[in-house]
């Protein structure tokens, strides 16, 4: 069966107030009863060993797998930058490895603007390449994940063509099921869906490579999510036979806070995952 986890960033405006700390969400994935939790590197207060073993520890004692670090990086900066980001990609499959965390999160490139993207892909291509090695001889996977807003991994067809040229196995993919062109939440018209683009085609083709899903919640105060349609989702993960993680990654702030909405969000994808697994075959 499919595991339930939460991304930190669900919580950022109570990170940002105060509100929430790493070892408070912590806490509140255990309360929901999740399997596991996702960090993002602007949750850590600090890098110490100390502190780093306190979290794995914290996590180990209420049962919780830490799958992935997310890294906001950019491969499409200029190029005199770059080693700085590969860099910062780098240290973090560190942390991983002393936290025993299997996976960590990339992004791809943002080309700026007035540049070429043909050249900019060549560059981001080559900085992923660095990476993958790197995680490769580490026992670390980079996962990219997809993005729209510019970012050069608008379509499943991109990112597919990413995971080729790079060709490692240590290189594959964190599904955002919000963040491809034509989505209601990547879209210009928040909420709506452009038919035109067919997002959940590009959902479709990037699924096969998914190590993880990030499950993408903008609004979820009746109890299902409304922008994104979940239970066509989780057919299209069935038919691939995904058993991996999908986590929380809540985003509807400007409607309901993450107290009362993460929780709405995490009974429904739980019941949907219950679902699409009582309909496979034995």
């Amino acid at each position: 069966m499919m595991k339930l986890g939460c991304l930190s960033l669900s919580y950022r405006p109570n990170f940002g107030d105060k509100r929430m700390d790493l070892e408070r969400f912590i806490d509140t994935a255990y309360e929901l009863e999740l399997d596991g939790v996702e960090l993002h590197t602007s949750a850590f207060v600090s890098t110490d060993d100390a502190y780093l073993r306190d979290v794995r520890m914290r996590c180990l004692k209420r049962g919780l797998v830490l799958d992935y670090i997310a890294i906001s990086n950019n491969f499409g900066k200029a190029e005199s930058e770059l080693p700085a980001e590969v860099e910062n990609v780098k240290q973090w499959v560190d942390i991983a490895v002393k936290m025993g965390v299997p996976l960590v999160r990339i992004f791809a490139a943002w080309a700026p603007e007035g540049t070429d993207e043909t050249a900019a892909w060549g560059r981001m291509i080559g900085c992923m390449k660095e990476v993958a090695e790197y995680g490769e001889e580490k026992g670390v996977v980079i996962g990219l994940q997809n993005h729209n807003h510019g970012c050069l991994t608008r379509t499943g067809d991109d990112v597919v063509k990413i995971i080729k040229e790079v060709d490692n196995p240590y290189f594959s993919h964190i599904l955002d099921t919000g963040q491809y062109v034509g989505s209601p939440g990547a879209s210009g018209s928040r909420g709506k869906e452009d038919p035109a683009l067919n997002f959940y085609s590009s959902i479709e083709t990037s699924a096969p490579y998914a190590v993880h899903v990030r499950a993408k919640v903008y609004r979820i105060q009746t109890g299902e999510e409304v922008w994104l349609d979940y239970p066509r989702i989780f057919s299209i993960l069935r038919k691939i036979g995904y058993n991996g993680f999908v986590s929380v990654v809540y985003e509807g702030w400007e409607v309901e806070d993450a107290e009362t909405a993460v929780p709405k969000a995490v009974k429904y994808l739980r019941r949907c995952i219950q679902e699409v697994s009582y309909t496979i075959s034995p």
